[in-house]
Formats: structure tokens, sequence, C-alpha cells
């Protein structure tokens, strides 16, 4: 197992699991729910950033029900408040305020101190036209469907207002019901419910972490796992002083062709940030003078061009085989191209190596896939995993081929040997470009280096870490005019950045 991941829980056993913690004790019960609330208003104030800079007085339009979801919600407001001083706080309360329970009543009175002249309560009938945040709080785990009516036409009438961000708290209102509340980011506080994973309405998936767990604790029945920043902590701390280059492992790279020359060198730049100590990249041989100008700290090899395809070809192996002695893994596949000269290069070295290997892009084909004789992550997307997988679903592929396996997509999951899924929600619409794949690759094979012996680990670390520089990549420069090779400025931000108590 993972260590720095959480279990993700059905909304049952998450409510078996407040009840085991909090035991009836509302004191517990209230600070547990302050801090959802605070982290949901602080998540919220950053997410915003992709979509642009807050207005001076922005209007916030709160959504409250009757239980915790109100609360948090209300609590988030508070924060919001607290940050951006001028902001206007509309509150809805969708079963009347005097149906609130005893903590969403004592947010909702904290809130009304604070400023009492910017929070304001409203009907239906006197919603503005357009609000700079909604925030959903009307319902949580204990939701049953359907939707009341008068519920389902107030969120018809919320989601049809022009909002710059929509937020839900633990759970977008409805689910996937045609009324369901529509939710542009979903902040699931304590633990991650499975019902979310299937829902259409909830946007992106936020995990807020509220300590419920102890490091590598299960609990419920499923074994879907949420991976967490904490997972890179062991990438942040000071190395020892007397290490040298060799100590933190030697990627090899093989990749790249005439038709895709820029795929193998985004690999590269990517694996030489990953903290790994020796990089060398075997690359065509028209390109390595270029290459070796824009990442000089890669060592560059030369490899026989096939002439007809542009791509590599079979007389390179003995070379490339030669080299291999000094590696720790192996990184297989940007930009190679399927041409059958290339297809007899990459036969020979997965029937040969017997290196931890990254395969990725063209070199995920079934052929070797099912034969392979030493240890693998695969990164495919959808359509390659479709490639590979022959209708197959992911435990069945990873036990078939015994390898850990990235499938790349809006939720990223990752697959060992354990039987686990975890799944991580960084990242985001910022990755949907050309390239993001090529840099996820080099990322984890810079890291497989370092631990060779820990496919997961490396595969886990990886993708958490390239979905985390991209959230700040998106948060400095928005979703839309950004180059994917700037997230590598984002890599060392991240680790600087994680809270290491």
């Amino acid at each position: 197992m993972i260590e720095f991941s959480d279990p993700i829980l059905t909304s049952q056993e998450a409510l078996m699991l407040e009840s085991t913690l909090f035991n009836g004790d509302a004191d517990k019960e209230w600070q547990a729910m302050r801090k959802a609330g605070s982290k949901v208003g602080c998540e919220i104030l950053r997410d915003y950033s992709e979509c642009g800079v807050l207005p001076e007085s922005p209007h916030l339009l709160v959504l409250v029900g009757k239980g915790h979801n109100g609360g948090d919600a209300l609590i988030a407001a508070h924060t919001i408040l607290e940050h951006v001083t001028d902001a206007q706080i509309d509150v809805l309360f969708v079963f009347g305020e005097r149906t609130l329970k005893p903590l969403a009543a004592r947010a909702w009175q904290e809130l009304q101190e604070f400023k009492v002249n910017q929070v304001h309560i409203i009907l239906l009938t006197t919603l503005k036209k357009s609000y700079t945040l909604s925030l959903d709080g009307i319902f949580g785990a204990s939701y049953c469907s359907p939707l009341p009516s008068q519920v389902a036409l107030l969120i018809e009438q919320v989601n049809a207002l022009s909002v710059d961000l929509r937020a839900a708290v633990d759970l977008p209102s409805g689910l996937n019901e045609k009324s369901a509340f529509k939710a542009d980011f979903t902040y699931a506080t304590g633990c991650v419910k499975s019902e979310i994973l299937a829902c259409s309405n909830a946007g992106r998936i936020r995990y807020l972490d509220l300590g419920f767990f102890n490091p590598g604790e299960t609990f419920g029945l499923g074994t879907d796992r949420v991976l967490k920043p904490t997972l890179l902590l062991a990438l942040a701390k000071l190395r020892p002083s007397q290490s040298d280059k060799r100590t933190y492992g030697h990627i090899f790279i093989l990749g790249g062709s005439l038709r895709y020359p820029g795929a193998v060198l985004m690999t590269v730049k990517s694996a030489l940030k990953s903290g790994v100590g020796l990089v060398t990249a075997c690359v065509p041989e028209s390109l390595v003078a270029e290459y070796a100008a824009a990442a000089p700290e890669a060592m560059w090899v030369g490899m026989p061009v096939d002439l007809e395809s542009g791509g590599m070809n079979l007389k390179g192996f003995k070379k490339l085989e030669a080299l291999l002695s000094n590696a720790t893994a192996l990184v297989v596949g940007p930009g190679m191209g399927r041409s059958q000269a290339t297809t007899a290069l990459l036969t020979e070295v997965f029937s040969k190596t017997r290196l931890p290997l990254v395969i990725d892009a063209d070199a995920l084909q079934q052929p070797w896939i099912n034969e392979l004789q030493t240890p693998a992550i695969l990164t495919p997307h959808t359509g390659e995993f479709n490639r590979i997988g022959a209708g197959c679903d992911l435990k069945t592929l990873v036990s078939r081929t015994g390898t850990t396996v990235v499938l790349k997509g809006p939720t990223t999951r990752v697959m060992g040997s354990d039987g686990n899924t975890y799944l991580s929600f960084y990242g985001g619409p910022v990755l949907a470009r050309g390239g993001s794949g090529d840099l996820l690759a080099g990322l984890i094979g810079g890291l497989l280096a370092q631990t060779p012996h820990d496919l997961p680990l490396a595969a886990a670390r990886g993708v958490v870490w390239h979905g985390m520089a991209a959230d700040l990549l998106a948060r400095s420069q928005g979703q839309t005019a950004t180059r994917i090779t700037e997230l590598l400025t984002e890599l060392p931000k991240v680790l600087k950045a994680l809270d290491k108590n």
C-alpha cells in the first residue's frame, strides 16, 4: 500500500466514520466543521485564480440546507469575507432559517456578527442575475434521491445564473439528477465519497484532508484510495551531504523520431527536474546537436535512423545495449512513431532488457506488453489503454501483465500489484494539451531511477507532482494561454510550498 493515501468511502461509510470519530461530542463536530469550512473558503479563493482576478467587491451566493453541509458553506463564506473584506454575501436558506441544526445555526450567527452589513438573507425571488461565486451547501452524505421538487426548481434557477465559479461542499446536491447543482469544483471534506467518482456534475474534485485517518489506514470495504501531497515530502527534504550524482540513479530515455522530434526533448527536460542524478537520452543521430544545446545537462547518444520512416532502427540496439549497464531505469516511447523499423528495435529492447521500465506513447503496444520480463510502469491515456487492454478493465490489465498502470485522464488512476486503485485529483484542463504525457513520463522515469524497486511509489509521486504543478500553472496563468512546457518551472515550487506539519 502507498502510505500517503486515504481511503475513499461510500457516503454510508463516511457517516459511520464520523460517528466513530465524534461519538456525539458537539465540540469535536464544531472543530471539524470550522476546519472544513475554512479550508473550503481558502481553496475557493485559490481556484478562482484559474478564471481571473477576483473583483474588488465580489458577490457570493450561498445555498444553505439544514445540517453540516450548510454549516461548512457558511464558514467558507466567513473565511472568504475575512480575506476579501469588501465581499457581499447573499445567503439563501433552502428550507428556512429556523430549520438549521445547532452547529449550522452557530456558523450562521458568527457570520452575521462578523460583518452584518455585508451579509444578506435572500429569497428565490430576489436572486441576482449574476454572481462571482456560488456555493452549494444544501445536501451532503446523508442525501437520498430524488430532489424535492421545490429544491430542484431552486437549483435549476441557480444553475441558469451567470456565475464565474460554482462550488459544492462535499457532494453537489442532487448528484447525477437532471436538476442537480452543476459545480466547477467539489470540495470533499474529511474523506472522498465514492458517489462523487461517477458524478457528472461534480466538476473537479478537491480532497480537503481533515486528519480523519492515520497514515496507511483502511476503513470500509473499498479499494479506491486518494493520493495526498505528503507523498512528496521525502523529495523536499535535505539530501545527505556526502551524496553524489550516482546516489540518485541514472535514467535512460529512448525516444524521438524525425516526424515527432519534440516529445522526447520534453521527456528529457522533465527527467532533469525529477532529482535524478544522471540522464542519458538515445535519439535519432541527426537531432543530437540541437538537443544537446537545448538540454546540456543530459548526455545525448545518436542512434541510426531509418530513412524511410524517420524513426530509429534495429541497427542501434547493440549500441544501446552496451550503454544500459549504467542505467537504473529506462523510459521508452516518447515520439518514437510506430514504423516497422522502430517496432523491430522495440521488440529487441523489450526482450533483452531487465531494467525497470516506463513505457509510454508509441511503445504501448500489445505484442510486448503481454510478454514483459521486467517490472514496468505503463502510462496510457484512455485511447492507448483501450488499444493495449483489448476491452479489459484496469484491474484485469494489471493482473494480466504484472505491471503498474498509470491511466491518465481528468482523474488519473494508478494501480499496482497491491490491488488498490490510487486516484489523483490534481491537474485539470490545463493538462489537456499535447506534451503533457511526455513530461509525465520523464518525471516518473526520473523518480523510478531513484527508487527502482518501488514502481507504484515512483508512479504515484510522478502523477501527484505533475498534477500539483499543473494546478500552480493554471492559477498563475489561467487554463488557456499557456504552454505545457511552462509546467517545468512550477515543479520546484510544488516542493517548496509543501506543508511540512
